[in-house]
């Protein structure tokens, strides 16, 4: 399948593409939402993770891929579980972001998300699908999560940790992955 890769800055949103070369799909484009404000980090938001919202034009570029991008500017307005659709929800940016995509590229069959645990997120992009007819491509999904970041560092050598806290400062640190198994396994 021809996939939008939905990207957020993150190691799961990342490693998911991945997963999804490895099963024979090709990623097309990526789509990321972002904050109104560039010098707002992270958002809170029940959807989505916008911390690494910076980097993603670097991942298009390195993946020479075209990258589609869009301002949040709903809000968690639907809080149940199942989602219907809402005026002014964040959830129809994801919808409008994702229709640009399929207007431009109308090849793509597929999303991929690095869900692994919220059935509030994932069942929100599923919506999302169902209504522009692509399929959810969630291959982490309700996958453990120690297992899962074995995998990851077998698979990967390298990547940044971002440790960001209200009441601490950002620290970012390239570390080998091998050397902070420990840390967290």
């Amino acid at each position: 399948m021809k996939v939008v890769a939905l990207v957020s800055g993150g190691k799961d949103s990342c490693y998911v593409m991945m997963k999804c070369i490895q099963y024979g799909h090709e990623i097309v484009a990526l789509a990321n939402l972002l904050p109104v404000d560039d010098s707002v980090d992270e958002l809170d938001s029940y959807m989505y993770q916008t911390v690494g919202h910076q980097i993603i034009v670097s991942y298009a570029e390195c993946m020479n891929v075209p990258l589609f991008r869009r301002r949040i500017r709903g809000s968690s307005r639907h809080q149940k579980l199942s989602y219907q659709m809402t005026l002014d929800d964040e959830v129809e940016d994801m919808f409008v972001l994702l229709s640009e995509v399929k207007r431009q590229i109308p090849s793509i069959t597929a999303v991929s998300s690095g869900a692994i645990a919220s059935d509030y997120q994932r069942l929100r992009v599923e919506s999302i699908c169902s209504r522009l007819g692509l399929v959810s491509l969630a291959f982490l999904w309700k996958q453990d999560q120690t297992s899962l970041l074995q995998e990851m560092s077998a698979d990967v050598t390298d990547f940044r940790c971002s440790v960001f806290s209200l009441k601490l400062q950002p620290v970012e640190e390239s570390l080998r992955v091998l050397e902070m198994k420990g840390c967290f396994v």
